[in-house]
């Protein structure tokens, strides 16, 4: 199989089911937002922490996966011509969303309470998962655009939202393990 196909030359693509778009479609828009943030999340996983956290963040990229083919299959194609679901046995299930849950729940314990914002930074691979968390939020925000005009799976937005909840605590998680400064953002009065 070739990487280049030569068909989207024209500025459309083919989503799943074969149906062609723009490829600025909001429906492209969604599913390549959460290709960015899987790249992302990718680069977090790359640098030295915990091996738990690799194992998270690997267990995040294969379901963003599945997030992304689900957000690439139109309502009118999820059903096969036999009557089978195309994405049988694919999809995001609500023990997804717990497991992010759990995450989050057990670093919140070794952590100290939030009193404010913080500011992002203190440590490279904090700063990266506050960029993955805006991502997340962006992604987020495209598939509920998408939902307004097309239905999409109501727990794919349950889950980009806990995400980016988990990408933040993992931020914080991370400062902590690192001795790392959190800057509290303070407002000028």
């Amino acid at each position: 199989m070739k990487v280049y196909t030569k068909t989207g030359d024209s500025g459309t693509t083919a989503l799943f089911g074969g149906t062609r778009v723009p490829k600025h479609h909001i429906r492209i828009e969604s599913y390549g937002t959460v290709d960015e943030l899987n790249s992302h999340i990718g680069l977090i996983r790359d640098q030295e922490m915990s091996d738990l956290y690799k194992n998270v963040l690997i267990e995040v990229q294969d379901r963003l996966f599945t997030v992304g083919a689900i957000l690439a299959t139109p309502p009118e194609k999820e059903t096969l011509k036999n009557g089978q679901p195309r994405l049988q046995n694919l999809g995001i299930i609500e023990s997804d969303i717990v497991f992010l849950e759990n995450e989050i729940d057990t670093m919140e314990e070794a952590l100290p309470p939030m009193t404010h914002f913080v500011l992002p930074g203190g440590h490279t691979t904090v700063s990266y998962c506050h960029i993955a968390r805006c991502v997340c939020r962006r992604a987020e925000r495209l598939a509920v655009h998408l939902n307004d005009i097309e239905p999409t799976d109501e727990l794919v937005i349950k889950y980009l939202n806990r995400l980016s909840d988990y990408l933040f605590v993992l931020a914080r998680k991370l400062s902590h393990d690192l001795n790392a400064d959190e800057v509290q953002w303070i407002p000028r009065k």
